[in-house]
C-alpha cells in the first residue's frame, strides 16, 4: 500500500500530561511501516465542552505511514488504553486523547471515523499546529 501523510492530534488532562504525549509519541513512532516526520509545539489549552476540567497540553504530529485509516484509529485507540483512558463521558477529561485530523486528502465518514476531523474548524490550536507540520508533508 502507498504511504499517505497523517495528522493525529495528541491531548491529554489527567496525571502526567508531558509524559503522556512523549509516551503517545513514542508509541506511534514504533508503529510498523510508519515515520513520525515532525511535532508541532506543545501548547496548554482550555478545555472545551460543557464539562468543567483541568486545562489540556495539546500537540500535533505528523506521520507518514502505510497503515489504512481505519488501522491508524485502531491502534490509537490501542495507545489510548494503555495510557489509562477510559471513555465514560463525551467531552469528559482523558489521560490521553488521540484524533486522525486529516489523513491526506481523504475524506471518509465511517462509524467512528470521520476524515478529516469535525472539529478541526472550530479548533483553533489544531490550526495552528496543522500549518506548522503542513510544510514537512512533502
Amino acid at each position: 500500500m502507498a504511504r499517505e501523510w497523517a495528522f493525529v492530534a495528541l491531548g491529554s488532562n489527567l496525571g502526567d500530561r508531558t509524559a503522556h504525549l512523549a509516551a503517545a509519541r513514542a508509541a506511534l513512532r514504533d508503529l510498523p511501516d510508519t515515520e513520525l516526520v515532525a511535532e508541532s509545539a506543545v501548547e496548554e489549552t482550555a478545555s472545551l465542552g460543557p464539562v468543567p476540567q483541568p486545562p489540556y497540553l495539546n500537540q500535533m504530529v505528523l506521520l507518514h505511514t502505510g497503515l489504512d485509516a481505519r488501522q491508524l484509529l485502531e491502534v490509537c485507540l490501542a495507545i489510548e488504553r494503555a495510557a489509562g483512558r477510559v471513555r465514560r463521558q463525551r467531552w469528559g477529561p482523558r489521560t490521553l486523547d488521540l484524533d486522525i485530523v486529516r489523513f491526506g486528502d481523504r475524506r471518509l465518514d465511517e462509524p467512528g471515523l470521520r476524515i478529516p476531523h469535525p472539529e478541526l474548524p472550530h479548533r483553533d490550536f489544531w490550526q495552528r499546529e496543522l500549518a506548522e507540520l503542513l510544510p514537512h508533508a512533502v
